[in-house]
């Protein structure tokens, strides 16, 4: 694994450790869903039996039928409208060919997520929207195995992504949703660990003292963050406004001490507990969570961190200084001209605050006050950044970008901007290019007050 880290000695060892995890947590799923008979039906082990769109599908023959063309699916894919379509004309019945069908399109959507385990488990549309990353999942795991935890509750499980991981490093899990659809997922999702129990409820009706009765010794929290689908299913901004309350949640620590809650990566950092740990997570580029954990949860100690992942399983982590508040006001970055280089952050880094801390151990400015491209004569190479060369600046109008652009011989170009108001789509149909073989990069921002078009060549990262 590569890795370049900043911060304590302990943030660098549990996120060396925590990539050990993902691979075990692999390996446990693996050797869990290759034991499942293809004969056997999921148990359905929640509390109160609910009746949902799934049942077709979570009892014989539906799941026979589900596996078996599952299978059929991977050796001799058929498209799923003729596959519909044939069912029909053998005499399937059409609300369990319809739920196959469905299934069948979302394990495949769901790979990108979930790899070869998705053709495995059960969705629904939300839920797999909604779901953590197995790679994300993983290192959620691993802190409650390290922490010491044996009985995690994982509370507004979804389709529980988050209590398959925890399974598969070994810990017991109670998983609690009150959507019948997604308690009939994750049950058929954990039918192989003896474990685990799924219970239909309310999250706000819950006892957080009863459940350390039960020997629940760490909780994990997604709170609803978006309205109902009749009021458009819109982001909810104010954590106090989520389900449950993101207050409610913290306050949860005083009954059972380990407590990790995702929130949304836009979170104001004010509101996040002094002592507490934030991270904001990013896998692939693309910014997917952000999450908070208590002390009892956060061998990196108090403060802000960004991890970056990819599917492969490397991982680099940059943290805030030792000790700082985490709700310490990020670090203010100097404007300084622009460099022979110019970068742009990750957006982990950004959201948590630490493109000061980025730029400081960089040696990097900004090119403008509140614009996040980083610039400099000696940028190294960086993993929370991509690289660019600069090789001319122009006025922001389409006629000088195409003719900086086909005097470098372009042929493709890509357009990115920051404190600009263009549509990128737009100027690109506007540019008139010569058919080059040179890829170049065209950044739309302000330098020195004024708008400019930065052209550049992106640079590989060799790290």
């Amino acid at each position: 694994m590569r890795s370049w880290h900043s911060g304590n000695p302990s943030a660098r060892r549990f996120t060396e450790g925590d990539s050990s995890a993902v691979r075990l947590c692999n390996r446990a799923l693996t050797r869990r869903f290759a034991s499942v008979p293809v004969t056997a039906s999921p148990r359905q082990r929640w509390d109160n039996g609910p009746v949902n769109t799934l049942t077709p599908i979570l009892s014989s023959p539906g799941w026979e039928l589900l596996e078996s063309l599952q299978a059929r699916q991977e050796t001799n894919p058929m498209p799923l409208r003729e596959l519909g379509a044939a069912l029909r004309a053998s005499g399937i019945e059409a609300g369990l060919t319809a739920a196959v069908l469905t299934q069948l399109a979302l394990r495949q959507a769901a790979r990108a997520k979930f790899g070869p385990f998705a053709s495995h488990m059960v969705f629904t549309r939300d839920g797999l929207e909604q779901a953590t990353r197995l790679v994300v999942a993983a290192r959620h795991a691993q802190r409650f195995r390290a922490s010491g935890a044996r009985r995690v509750a994982d509370l507004g499980c979804g389709i529980g992504a988050d209590a398959l991981a925890i399974a598969g490093l070994g810990l017991d899990v109670l998983a609690v949703d009150i959507d019948p659809e997604a308690a009939g997922a994750v049950a058929a999702n954990l039918r192989d660990f003896e474990g685990a129990q799924v219970r239909l409820g309310d999250v706000m009706d819950l006892d957080i003292a009863e459940l350390a009765s039960e020997g629940v010794d760490a909780i994990f929290a997604d709170p609803a963050r978006r309205t109902g689908a009749s009021r458009g299913s819109a982001r909810i901004t104010n954590p106090e406004d989520w389900s449950p309350p993101l207050s409610t949640v913290l306050g949860w620590a005083h009954a059972i001490e380990r407590v990790g809650v995702k929130v949304a990566p836009g979170i104001a950092h004010d509101v996040i507990p002094a002592d507490w740990h934030a991270q904001w997570v990013s896998v692939g580029g693309d910014l997917v969570e952000a999450s908070l954990w208590s002390p009892a949860l956060a061998p990196e100690g108090r403060g802000r961190s960004c991890l970056l992942l990819d599917e492969a399983g490397a991982a680099h982590a940059l943290s805030s200084p030792e000790g700082m508040a985490a709700n310490t006001p990020a670090e203010r970055v100097e404007v300084t001209p622009l460099g022979a280089f110019i970068a742009e952050a990750d957006p982990a880094v950004i959201r948590s605050g630490l493109l000061g801390r980025l730029a400081d151990k960089t040696g990097a400015g900004i090119v403008s006050d509140k614009i996040a491209y980083l610039t400099g004569d000696d940028l190294p190479d960086n993993p929370f950044y991509d690289r660019f060369e600069v090789l001319e600046v122009t006025n922001l109008r389409a006629k000088a970008i195409s003719a900086a652009l086909t005097s470098r011989d372009a042929g493709s170009v890509e357009i990115k901007k920051r404190g600009a108001d263009i549509n990128p789509d737009e100027l690109r149909k506007s540019l008139k290019l010569g058919g080059g073989s040179a890829q170049l990069t065209v950044i739309a921002t302000r330098l020195a007050g004024r708008h400019r078009a930065i052209i550049c060549k992106r640079l590989p990262k060799n790290l």
